[in-house]
């Protein structure tokens, strides 16, 4: 039951305890029946279930994110991004403010500095998510009334920025992508490059991809299998990398094989005995950065303008990324008339169309021809190479 002290000769105070077994207190009040008046007011919302502990409020926000970071049960990833949100820019711009005193209007003014200080829309987006959830969940446990944050209801609005369009390759285009980045970088990067293009996985994928998981079989057929719960490498910043689930749970699903890959890979495995059928030259795993200052952005864009290269490079395909090799295995596929059903059992993509995703199925038949249409793209490619043969040794098992 809260009692009533006074603090001064005009001033009172509501003491109260908590159900921790604490004592607080709330001043400030004229007179007797002033802090009167709010304990009746209190027990009547407490009755309600509305009371919140004005005490809670002034919780900081570092204080409170703490906890709130430790106690979330969400994938690795996800944990890591908001982590790293809090830590470079929630925490500097409001760890000292008092819950209580986070108002509206002053996060939206956060905000308009974070997209003003070049930050991409989609990452000042994820920070005012996860800020948006920390004060949710501070709401839920009653530390503040009610999530201050609100959606906007007025102000300039934004044009929706289109998104670029993807650079994508021909087969000719990202073979010489790759015969480039076997001269600057080594053959297992030209074989990365070249398994991205004519299967269509993702980055994390392919550099995740572990032995038992890649089938090579005598009568040269195959498969890479990503597993739903190890079937991707993940890199969510500080420099750590974890195997984890693909991207959704569509990624998860057998990528087969054309035979001249089956030759390559096979050829690829024995020249390394790392568990991971991808990695640097140095057996380690790959890191997207590295990889793409090193190896695909010269193969592709050239390095005429570098002095003195160690290799001299031409421009292939300038603006492709490691990303566009899918863009172009979907275009491929395509371009060869393989149904979509097909494409999207391959590419790990999900269908608008429910009921097709759930009766449509991938014949024999029209696997075989999909396969058959990427090794005639890859002969193709190869017979129309202009690289020197002593530049291309990398793929003459495969040829």
């Amino acid at each position: 039951m809260p009692w009533v002290d006074q603090t001064g000769q005009d001033t009172w105070r509501v003491r109260y305890r908590r159900a921790d077994g604490t004592i607080a207190s709330i001043a400030g009040f004229p007179d007797e029946a002033a802090a009167n008046n709010y304990i009746d007011d209190m027990e009547t919302d407490k009755r309600r279930g509305k009371w919140i502990d004005p005490t809670g409020g002034q919780t900081t926000v570092a204080e409170w994110a703490g906890d709130w970071i430790d106690a979330l049960d969400i994938d690795r990833r996800t944990e890591d991004n908001y982590r790293s949100f809090l830590k470079v820019h929630v925490l500097p711009r409001w760890g000292t403010t008092a819950l209580a005193d986070i108002t509206n209007s002053k996060v939206r003014s956060w905000e308009k500095k974070l997209r003003q200080s070049g930050l991409a829309d989609s990452t000042v987006a994820s920070i005012m998510k996860c800020f948006s959830l920390l004060l949710s969940d501070a709401a839920d446990e009653t530390l503040i009334d009610a999530n201050p944050i609100r959606n906007r209801r007025r102000g300039r609005r934004r044009r929706t920025q289109r998104r670029p369009r993807q650079v994508w390759a021909e087969p000719g285009e990202v073979l010489a992508v790759s015969d480039q980045i076997a001269l600057c970088y080594g053959p297992g990067g030209a074989i990365l490059a070249t398994t991205a293009g004519w299967t269509g996985a993702r980055w994390g994928e392919l550099v995740g991809l572990q032995r038992p998981n890649l089938h090579l079989y005598d009568d040269n057929t195959g498969k890479i299998v990503v597993d739903p719960d190890i079937g991707a490498l993940h890199e969510p910043g500080s420099g750590s990398m974890f195997l984890g689930p693909p991207k959704t749970e569509a990624s998860v699903r057998d990528i087969s094989l054309p035979p001249f890959l089956v030759m390559l890979l096979r050829a690829h495995l024995d020249s390394h005995d790392h568990s991971h059928v991808f990695v640097t030259p140095q057996s380690e795993l790959h890191r997207r950065s590295n990889f793409g200052r090193r190896a695909f952005r010269p193969a592709a864009d050239g390095n005429t303008r570098k002095v003195n290269p160690r290799v001299r490079l031409r421009a292939v395909k300038p603006g492709l990324k490691f990303h566009g090799l899918r863009h172009s295995h979907k275009t491929w596929v395509i371009d060869d008339g393989i149904p979509e059903i097909a494409q999207a059992l391959r590419l790990g993509h999900v269908l608008q169309d429910k009921v097709q995703e759930t009766y449509s199925h991938v014949a024999d038949a029209v696997e075989q021809r999909l396969l058959e249409s990427l090794q005639t793209r890859w002969e193709k490619a190869v017979a129309g190479s202009t690289t020197p043969a002593e530049q291309c040794a990398w793929r003459y098992v495969a040829a």
